[in-house]
């Protein structure tokens, strides 16, 4: 074998690493993410309608993260959004803001 094949043979071993692991993290946050999506559906409609609970789908990502500062912070008001808000970190409500605003494309092209 030349150094050439073992160089390709040990990129190869190390790519197939790498593709691994991300694999793994992709699904670990897919499923962080429905639990949380979760969480919100229980007073949210995921399905963009307003039936006296305002929806979230749809909001750009920094929409919802400043909504979600604004009520973690006092500066909105509302008991129970504040606790939700409080209980997440900085990461979940990435998460979430991801999520409802590529819900908001979807709705958009249908």
């Amino acid at each position: 074998m030349s150094a050439g094949s073992t160089e390709i043979i040990a990129l190869s071993m190390v790519a197939a690493v790498v593709v691994s692991v991300a694999e793994r993290s992709f699904a670990a946050d897919n499923d962080q993410g429905a639990q949380l999506v979760a969480m919100c559906a229980a007073c949210h409609r995921l399905d963009g309608r307003d039936r006296g609970i305002p929806s979230i789908v749809g909001f750009s990502e920094e929409q919802f993260v400043t909504v979600m500062r604004a009520f973690k912070s006092g500066e909105r008001s509302g008991p129970i959004m504040r606790t939700m808000a409080r209980s997440l970190s900085n990461e979940e409500i990435a998460i979430l803001a991801r999520y409802f605003a590529a819900q908001g494309e979807e709705t958009q092209r249908r």
